[in-house]
């Protein structure tokens, strides 16, 4: 009978010319990688940094699930997982700004700071989604309206509240925030560019040529990932001069 977990059992041969499905493939494999060995190392570590290697390896794993599904929708339809990619992203994105209260808590940050973080990226996420899924014609209307909540997290980062609690944490946490604060400017500002290249609007002249889950996938792996490897270093820097200190 066939139900929820068929897909997991599926092999989809890849056709050689299919990129965007191998981008899928690789993104997948690349994913549960990276939750095995966020998981495994866990215990390397006391229980400060756990819940952040621990978040680290969720934001992974559940974007593994996602892109096992999304490959095999786009061996079956050949079209864009759209819904995929949005829960996706709604359950990830909110996880990754998570993770900057977390490594600033020592510091004294607030919860306030990451829930205004993750309403912020709701708010992202969900303007995007009605422009690329639901109405697209509007589609760089609703695009502004995400990129001005984008906009208002890099500002909370670089400049605002978050900044001044990295600052006066120093040392590993100050270089670990910076290197997240590079994520969301570069990294996370691939995701327009997969987004103009998938919907219309004046921008189509300059990305319409590009594959949009292709941009996507890049830009998944890149953040997802990376995240989790800078909060893994911040772990280890902090651990081992915690362990010399004693």
């Amino acid at each position: 009978m066939k139900n929820f977990l068929t897909p997991l059992f599926l092999s989809p041969e890849i056709a050689t010319d299919d990129y965007v499905g191998f981008t899928f493939f690789v993104g997948c494999m690349a994913m549960m990688a990276a939750s095995v060995f966020f998981f495994f190392s866990m215990n390397n570590f006391d229980k400060k940094w756990k819940t952040s290697i621990l978040v680290s390896a969720l934001i992974t794993f559940i974007a593994a699930v996602h892109y096992w599904y999304m490959r095999d929708y786009w061996y079956t339809h050949g079209n864009s997982p759209t819904f995929f990619r949005y829960v996706d992203w709604i359950l990830t994105v909110p996880l990754m700004c998570v993770e900057f209260y977390l490594i600033l808590k020592a510091a004294g940050a607030k919860k306030s700071l990451m829930w205004r973080l993750i309403f912020l990226s709701v708010i992202m996420l969900v303007t995007g989604y009605f422009g690329e899924a639901v109405y697209r014609d509007q589609a760089w209307l609703w695009g502004l309206v995400s990129g001005v909540a984008y906009f208002v997290i890099v500002y909370d980062i670089w400049l605002g509240r978050a900044k001044k609690l990295a600052q006066e944490a120093g040392g590993a946490v100050l270089a670990a925030h910076k290197t997240l604060c590079w994520f969301v400017l570069v990294g996370w500002a691939i995701y327009p560019i997969g987004y103009m290249a998938g919907t219309p609007g004046w921008y189509e002249g300059i990305f319409g040529g590009l594959a949009m889950d292709v941009v996507y996938n890049i830009g998944d792996a890149i953040n997802k990932i990376g995240f989790g490897l800078v909060i893994y270093n911040l772990a280890v820097i902090a651990s081992s001069k915690e362990n010399v200190t004693v």
